[in-house]
């Protein structure tokens, strides 16, 4: 982990902070504590699965950390599992031994996407009642597995995404609209095989909601499609979306296409699930380190949610209210901030919104001393870009003159990771193996 500051006691502090809550989310610890195997039979949560009753036992699976999933899946169960298919983010391949990894486009889906669905597809529909499978799934599912429901082409599907990625859309509208667009979001992936299957998901939605959680493929939809159209013209993306989108959703809402499987459906009598982890894991583990540091440490929230910007400001005036009040705790402090913001995106600039709530942060703390406000991404990724976020202090806004960069027309670009990249203030992980939505902090020295 590189923290692009100059302040060399902060940097060290904050790597010490974000790194133990990195630890704290590890996708294979938490694998290990939900499957636990004794000879033939595996215990996973309340439920017993006498793995000699299965012809074949399968693995299926998507998201940033489900290679490092997979991998502990495959030491968990050993000779007992046969082989499988998980889909990767490009660049966040690992060594598996029975388990394909296959790498993909996110976040906006490509022809690897598609190819991984069509593979994953094709091994759900050759399994039997007699089989068991497991279905491991993390943030970015959504966009590295798919298979566009006809006639909805792979191009209809990449534009209709990156329209709802910056509208300012939240996770589960954006899943809401993806799941009637495709064949294996939204109960499709249950519903292509009678196997007993076993989700285990890492989550990355605030509330824990496991329809969500990548699109819910073995999970009841509760959304319809007239819910999708509704969000689609709420962002007044309606007339932007391609044709062939509205024809379907149209005829979807007519009661001419099959919807989403349901609650209560019999598709989902031999499924069961397990959240391994969430935000909440992270943030108690970085909690746990500031007080090994001597840090006094407060949780505001994990569903922190809206706007970056406006988080930015809140977040800012916080650090204020610290400074001149000792309000709502006193120096030396770290407050913590867990969830996921949206950026509305208006310019044609590069971000993300881990940068976006740091760089509206900074100009609410221009001027305090000893003050550091920092945005994260659990994954190592802000946006399209390879920084997992930005941390900014008192003096950020000062730094950024001389380089003529005013962050207040920088946010109306949406060009936060070019002001970051000149000034400094990057955090650079590379792929995390985790992925726990976000952290936003305050460390007040």
């Amino acid at each position: 982990m590189t923290i692009d500051i100059p302040n060399r006691r902060m940097k060290s502090i904050l790597k010490q902070l974000l790194e133990a809550g990195l630890q704290a989310a590890d996708p294979k610890e938490a694998i290990r504590k939900a499957l636990q195997r004794k000879g033939r039979m595996l215990q996973v949560g309340t439920r017993r699965y006498d793995l000699s009753k299965f012809n074949r036992v399968m693995c299926v699976g998507a998201g940033k950390a489900s290679g490092s999933m997979a991998q502990a899946v495959e030491q968990q169960l050993g000779e007992w599992l046969e082989g499988g298919v998980v889909v990767v983010k490009e660049g966040y391949g690992c060594r598996t031994r029975t388990i394909q990894i296959r790498q993909a486009g996110h976040p906006t889906p490509d022809k690897s996407s598609e190819r991984a669905g069509k593979e994953i597809l094709s091994l759900v529909h050759s399994l039997t009642r007699d089989d068991l499978l497991l279905v491991i799934l993390s943030g970015g599912a959504s966009s590295l597995l798919v298979a566009p429901v006809q006639p909805i082409k792979l191009a209809d599907k990449q534009q209709t995404t990156r329209l709802l990625l910056k509208s300012g859309a939240s996770i589960d509208e954006i899943n809401a609209v993806r799941k009637h667009l495709s064949a294996i979001k939204g109960g499709r992936l249950a519903e292509a095989s009678s196997a007993t299957i076993i989700g285990l998901l890492l989550s990355d939605v605030i509330g824990n909601e496991v329809s969500t959680i990548g699109s819910g493929p073995t999970v009841a939809d509760p959304s319809t499609y007239q819910d999708a159209r509704r969000i689609l013209e709420s962002y007044d993306l309606w007339n932007q979306i391609p044709h062939a989108v509205q024809i379907h959703l149209q005829q979807g809402s007519r009661g001419n296409v099959p919807e989403t499987p349901k609650r209560g459906s019999r598709v989902f009598r031999q499924t069961y699930h397990r959240i391994l982890g969430d935000n909440r894991l992270a943030v108690e583990g970085l909690v746990r380190k500031a007080k090994d540091i001597g840090i006094p440490s407060l949780i505001l929230t994990t569903s922190l949610r809206g706007e970056a910007r406006d988080a930015g400001k809140m977040v800012g005036a916080t650090c204020r209210e610290i400074h001149g009040y000792g309000r709502p705790i006193p120096r030396p402090a770290c407050l913590i901030w867990g969830g996921e913001l949206t950026v509305t995106v208006r310019g044609a600039g590069k971000g993300g919104r881990a940068q976006e709530f740091a760089l509206s942060a900074a100009q609410e703390i221009a001027g305090l001393p000893n003050v550091f406000v920092a945005g994260f991404g659990t994954d190592g990724t802000d946006g399209p870009t390879e920084a997992a976020g930005a941390v900014v202090d008192g003096r950020t806004v000062a730094r950024a003159r001389p380089y003529r960069r005013d962050p207040a027309k920088i946010l109306l670009q949406n060009d936060s990771y070019s002001f970051f990249k000149k000034v400094g203030g990057h955090i650079v992980t590379g792929p995390t193996g985790t992925n726990v939505n976000d952290i936003y902090l305050v460390l007040a020295l």
